[in-house]
């Protein structure tokens, strides 16, 4: 590569991850760029991530189209002229550069490191020059000296030939592929087409200078859709990103511990009755007060009675790993697919900051917002299915994890109070363990302990 030229390459974006798409670039080339500028956005297994740019210069190339997913390490884009971060101005700029992903130089360089990213070291090794041809060029060069090339011995003329048929007039050559035109559009815009599931490139703009508005996108997405396969009726949707992992990440789960799941239908009236309490106090002021705050907290009231809910299986040490901190994940259904994001020692927090959290997990999650931070490291999930008007279901353990509770919907149905039937609030609860962890009598006495809970708020008061 030559001189100044600057490749930068998907980092890992510390999660250990092997690859991520390109979402969203936020630069063109002929752009001037600074260092830390925001290049693109890219998907991983957890988040949507914005990558900074390690260079300072003018974008050469970009080097990935979007929707595209990369192995970390590919070359993504090229940058000429300008610094790179924690380097000297100048040549020495230049060629840090250049050994990072050009010809020449003994051993390459590892690229400028990113906060929060790890970087690869790019192979120590030079490209092989290519022999010229003799007929190429009248002189050449080796190891810096300049060369004559060889004289060749004199001979006589020889006759002259005969003219040549003239000689057939070649095909026209292919004509060169079209270079994709980005289509014009505002990140908010670029969203709701994601969200959608409509190809910018073919909405029709109608904006000032061909760029791309909402309407465009919402009549694009309600107009028929031709058949993406060649049957028609047929749409085929790439697994990618959160919904690959997922799928990967429940597969395994599912095949490698042993799930049990329990069932237990309880009054909630006065878990419902608690909550509406709670959001007239002002501590619980703009804060959105549901009963799935109580389940949270009779949850890890549990996990402290029953350490093995909230521990893990270490198969190599040979050891259940007995964790004495709750990182308590809430499943959210999110556009991009089932996130888990976690709410970190939650344990130690005081109702209403419990509260908040799971508020803002899930509105982080939901608006693609939330760090991979956010959304790794749970030790305990709850998954909310009764907001989707299901009763129940058997949910499959987060991967690491030995237990998740469901909660199915809260509805009014008869049930004997005091020994009279009357119309109460009922749900039912679905607990999943790794039964090479929990043995039965510990599930049961667990969610039965929940349940109890939840039909008397005062009891995880006293068992706290």
């Amino acid at each position: 590569m030559a001189q100044g030229i600057q490749q930068y390459r998907l980092p890992d974006a510390g999660e250990g991850l092997t690859e991520a798409e390109i979402v969203r670039w936020a630069v063109q080339p002929g752009d001037e760029v600074t260092i830390n500028q925001t290049l693109l956005e890219v998907e991983t297994a957890k988040a949507v991530v914005e990558l900074p740019s390690p260079y300072a210069g003018t974008v050469s190339e970009l080097l990935v189209a979007e929707g595209t997913t990369v192995p970390v390490g590919t070359p993504i884009i090229t940058i000429a002229g300008g610094d790179a971060a924690g380097t000297e101005s100048g040549a020495d700029a230049g060629a840090a550069g250049s050994a990072t992903g050009g010809d020449g130089g003994e051993g390459a360089k590892a690229e400028p490191v990113l906060v929060g990213y790890g970087v690869k070291e790019a192979p120590s090794r030079r490209r092989r020059r290519s022999r010229p041809d003799a007929t190429a060029a009248p002189s050449g060069t080796q190891n810096g000296r300049t060369e004559a090339p060889p004289t060749a011995p004199t001979r006589a003329p020889a006759p002259p030939a005969p003219p040549a048929p003239p000689a057939p007039p070649a095909p026209p050559a292919p004509p060169a592929p079209a270079r994709t035109i980005r289509a014009l559009a505002k990140p908010p815009v670029r969203k709701l087409a994601k969200d959608l599931g409509v190809d910018l490139g073919s909405v029709d703009p109608t904006g000032p200078d061909g760029v791309v508005t909402r309407d465009d996108v919402r009549r694009a997405a309600e107009a028929p859709v031709a058949a993406t396969s060649a049957r028609d009726g047929e749409e085929r949707v790439p697994v990618r990103g959160v919904r690959k992992h997922t799928a990967a990440a429940m597969v395994s789960s599912a095949f490698t511990a042993p799930h049990v799941t329990e069932f237990l239908q309880i009054d909630a009236t006065e878990t419902v009755r608690a909550a509406k309490r709670l959001r007239k106090r002002p501590e619980f002021d703009d804060i959105k007060v549901s009963p799935l705050l109580l389940v949270a907290k009779a949850l890890m009231v549990a996990a402290r009675r029953y350490p093995e809910l909230n521990s893990s299986w270490d198969g190599d040490a040979g050891e259940i790993v007995l964790k004495r901190y709750v990182n308590l994940g809430i499943a959210a259904a999110t556009p991009r697919g089932l996130l888990i994001p976690t709410i970190h020692d939650a344990h130690a927090m005081a109702l209403p900051d419990l509260a908040k959290a799971l508020q803002e997990s899930t509105e982080t999650a939901r608006a693609g917002t939330a760090t991979p931070a956010q959304l790794s490291g749970s030790t305990i999930t709850i998954t909310n299915v009764g907001v989707f008007g299901v009763d129940a279901g058997t949910p499959i353990l987060n991967p690491g994890e030995a237990a998740i509770l469901a909660i199915g919907q809260i509805r009014d149905m008869p049930w004997v109070h005091r020994d009279e039937l009357a119309i109460r609030k009922v749900t039912t609860l679905a607990l999943s363990f790794d039964h090479r962890i929990i043995d039965g009598e510990v599930g049961s006495k667990a969610l039965r302990d929940i349940g109890e809970m939840l039909e008397d708020p005062l009891t995880a008061l006293a068992w706290s």
